[in-house]
């Protein structure tokens, strides 16, 4: 999971570029990085850190120009060192970069083409490189030396014929303007909108709506899957599809945890599908638990609120705020290493005594992953007095790997892989665990006018849309995924900083 934005404005885009980037903060806590254009020279700072951290005012003042990208990123497989902090680069053809949020499942494959076929070098364990020489290839196939917007519409089919996975993407070709595009799945979010002004039209692309809203910018759609959206440095629009056989198929993982609740993907609005898997988690209540004792609805802050809120309502049993939570940490699930995400529950949450003593609690998440943070909050649940303590998931048991751009762990550390609910419970400690049906998640997001054909549910069904997930391929992303393997390539890096 990481955030993108692109923009072609009438003034320099930096400080807009570096807003929308805050504004994305949710998706990547571990990098950020602003590439911009003015003319035919391109202007970079990147880091490891948060967005307020890694640019101050002497990074602004050089990132010159009416035209950039910018990326915020989480600590994905592969990805621990600054040098691969995005966007990348490449010179060859006429200087592109590229902001990439999701995964490639055939980057293996692809890496040893560029290597052997296309005589391109790959520096980095990132396959956002791999996705930026791909196209980087295909563009130079048109052998011209000025282009057009078809052929960068050629170039980005042959990323499609080429690429499998999840991946929504910005580029910039340096005196051209900004590319954005989609797979063909349209796993990943991308959106694009404009907004006008004096000097005429500026367009953004951003990987969510709410980043055109906080900037005054008016949603134009969804980037379709497969499709690609061009503007030029004079700001003219450019749209195709580009791939052969696209089919809508969002991961739903979005509208549980991922995407703020102000934003819309996919024509669907994030906070109403929320509500309704509370309403629907509280039918399930209702079915399964009918003489249920709880006193309480508690929501472990901040994405499970909704959720919580509509359940309590549809239960008719009390809301309250049990847990006051510090905002200067980070997400605990995208946080690298265990010892650190148990770290900082603690540190993240404070429980509110009174709202605790003497009574059934019922905690709702969006979702259990791990289960360590779950255990943690129970016991903090009892520790303030709780009687009872029941757990809701807003979500079904996360049992599978995601593979398209989310960075759950192994198989192995995820808690409901080869377990029931019975014995989630009792390794979370919870008095009764009630998870939501998968039928019930799909049909609480999907409510809405929308063309989403199917959703990715992988990560509960391990049923992975692209068709080319194999056995071999999910053993060789555990063995980078674990806690263990990502703490000794953390510990072999130290002190090496890539060319």
């Amino acid at each position: 999971m990481c955030g993108i934005i692109g923009m072609v404005g009438k003034s320099r885009v930096n400080q807009a570029i570096y807003e929308g980037l805050t504004v994305l903060q949710h998706r990547g806590q571990d990098a950020a990085g602003i590439m911009t254009c003015e003319g035919r020279k391109l202007y970079l700072r990147k880091d490891n850190g948060l967005v307020r951290d890694v640019f101050k005012t002497s990074h602004m003042i050089e990132l010159r120009g009416n035209c950039g990208i910018g990326h915020v990123r989480y600590p994905t497989a592969g990805c621990d060192s600054p040098s691969e902090a995005q966007p990348f680069y490449v010179n060859s053809p006429y200087g592109i970069a590229l902001a990439h949020n999701g995964n490639l499942t055939n980057a293996g494959q692809l890496k040893d083409e560029l290597f052997l076929d296309d005589r391109r070098h790959i520096n980095t364990e990132s396959d956002s490189e791999i996705l930026l020489n791909v196209f980087a290839h295909e563009l130079q196939q048109c052998g011209r030396m000025e282009i057009d917007e078809a052929d960068v519409f050629a170039a980005v089919a042959g990323v499609h014929r080429r690429c499998r996975g999840g991946y929504a993407a910005v580029a910039m070709i340096a005196g051209y303007g900004i590319l954005g595009f989609r797979d063909p799945y349209g796993i990943r979010p991308i959106v694009f909108g404009k907004r006008d002004t004096d000097e005429g039209t500026e367009y953004m692309i951003a990987s969510e709506s709410v980043a055109l809203d906080v900037l005054g910018f008016e949603l134009i759609r969804d980037i379709a899957p497969g499709e690609a959206v061009f503007i030029t440095m004079d700001g003219t629009l450019h749209t195709r599809q580009c791939a052969e056989a696209p089919l809508l198929s969002p991961c739903i993982f979005e509208y549980v945890y991922l995407a703020r609740p102000d934003s819309i993907i996919d024509n669907i609005y994030v906070y109403k599908a929320r509500l309704r898997m509370g309403e629907w988690l509280a039918r399930k209540i209702q079915r399964d638990f009918p003489a249920h004792d709880i006193d309480v609805v508690i929501p472990i802050p901040d994405t499970s609120r909704t959720a919580a809120l509509a359940l309590a309502n549809a239960l008719g049993v009390n809301y309250r705020e049990g847990f006051i939570k510090n905002r200067y940490i980070g997400r605990t699930f995208i946080m690298p290493g265990q010892q650190l995400r148990k770290r900082s529950v603690r540190q993240k949450l404070n429980a509110i005594d009174i709202e605790f003593r003497g009574k059934n609690v019922l905690l709702v998440d969006d979702s259990i992953v791990r289960g360590t943070t779950s255990q943690q909050i129970i016991h903090m649940a009892r520790e303030a007095g709780a009687r009872k303590v029941y757990f809701a998931s807003a979500a079904p048991p996360v049992r599978y790997p995601n593979v398209y751009g989310i960075d759950m762990p192994a198989a192995r550390e995820l808690i409901a892989h080869g377990r029931s609910e019975e014995e989630v419970a009792r390794l979370i400690g919870a008095d009764r665990l009630i998870y939501q049906e998968l039928e019930d998640l799909v049909d609480a997001v999907s409510k809405e006018r929308t063309k989403v054909q199917r959703f990715d549910t992988s990560c509960f069904d391990g049923k992975y849309i692209t068709g080319d997930v194999s056995a071999e391929y999910l053993q060789h992303l555990e063995a980078q995924r674990c806690d263990e393997n990502k703490q000794q390539r953390a510990g072999a890096g130290r002190g090496v900083m890539g060319l």
